[in-house]
């Protein structure tokens, strides 16, 4: 078996000195799939055969075009290849460009699962990204560790990707720009911290959250914003953490806040189902007191669908040094699952709708 595997690296080195540009690889182990991304080119599609490989994979640079990205998949949708052990990460992409990557597992990591960055250039993001397929667990367990650390990435795509139990984020972006991640799924797991499933600061904006699971999804499911040092700001430090955020069509189970705006500048929340959180509905927070950032504002909560009962006691937490009297809530059902109890909201609703009481009827009918 040795002798074999020592043949194909052979064979395959040989097909790399021809040159790979538009060319279709398939590899078997990690040392073989190790060989064929020291030659990517744009074009080049790396299919990865059912096995597993080991992680702390470093791509500098790896840069695609429009009309012929770099993808590197499973070869088998229903069996895919699993990222387990070397190193502290599956995959690091610096700088990199055009790029999809698809149809993989990654488990059991002690630091991040995947991590995509700019290389530390602001001025030149990571850009035109697209993970899809993906499942990402186990990752931490417990500290600052995420499931996917996105850092200076314009243009992505997050979908159809599994996230389940993580140490910091599921996703977290710090100065990411015109993204979208959708019909994903993020579940909490016993003994992992998870303070959020997906967390948008440091400048980011222009992102789209939608049809999306969170199940005890961390501390906050998504929170728009956040803490952010200074020097980590991309492109570079504004008057907010998060601007310009959608969160529409996911379904929210459980978690102590599934919603926080958090030093953000508006943001629109509409069109979810949150189901029985265990202590707020949503946050509006001011988690600096820099004075260049303007307070938590302008964010739209509308035509949610919200089931609550007596864990919550306070429906919206607001912290001091926030603008929470410009927050909009208009044409959400607030469906009591117990008592008469409406929701006590920061400021006047428009057109909502109040089923205390009767929420548990209407809870059974929501599929």
């Amino acid at each position: 078996m040795r002798d074999l595997s020592k043949t194909r690296l052979v064979t395959l080195i040989s097909i790399l000195a021809s040159g790979l540009h538009g060319q279709e690889v398939r590899v078997s182990d990690s040392a073989e799939l190790r060989t064929v991304l020291r030659h990517v080119s744009p074009g080049l599609k790396v299919l990865l055969n059912p096995g597993v490989y080991e992680g702390g994979l470093y791509l500098s640079e790896v840069n695609g075009t429009q009309n012929a990205p770099v993808v590197i998949q499973g070869a088998e949708p229903n069996a895919p290849p699993v990222f387990r052990d070397g190193g502290g990460q599956a995959f690091h992409f610096a700088d990199c460009s055009h790029f999809i990557l698809r149809n993989i597992r990654v488990e059991g990591f002690p630091g991040n699962g995947i991590n995509i960055d700019d290389g530390g250039t602001f001025e030149t993001p990571a850009h035109d990204v697209v993970l899809e397929s993906i499942t990402i667990a186990g990752i931490g367990p417990v500290g600052n560790y995420d499931g996917l650390k996105m850092s200076g990435v314009d243009c992505f795509r997050v979908r159809n990707c599994h996230f389940e139990g993580w140490g910091g984020s599921g996703i977290d972006m710090v100065g990411c720009h015109h993204g979208v991640v959708e019909d994903c799924s993020f579940v909490g797991r016993e003994g992992f911290s998870q303070s959020n499933a997906i967390q948008l600061k440091g400048g980011t904006e222009d992102v789209l959250v939608q049809c999306c699971l969170f199940q005890s999804a961390g501390q906050r499911s998504i929170n728009l914003g956040g803490s952010t040092g200074l020097e980590f700001f991309r492109p570079e430090v504004r008057d907010y953490e998060a601007r310009r955020i959608t969160i529409a069509g996911n379904r929210f189970e459980g978690s102590i806040s599934p919603v926080a705006w958090v030093t953000a500048d508006g943001g629109r929340v509409h069109y979810n189902t949150i189901v029985l959180p265990d202590k707020w509905v949503l946050r509006i927070l001011q988690e600096t007191t820099d004075p260049q950032f303007q307070p938590c504002h302008g964010g739209i909560f509308e035509n949610n669908l919200v089931f609550y009962d007596s864990r919550v006691q306070v429906f919206v937490n607001v912290g001091p040094g926030t603008a929470a009297e410009t927050f909009v809530f208009r044409h959400n059902a607030w469906c009591g699952m117990e008592g008469e109890r409406k929701p006590s909201l920061p400021v006047a609703e428009e057109g909502g709708v109040y089923l205390a009481g009767a929420g548990a009827e209407a809870y059974r009918r929501v599929p």
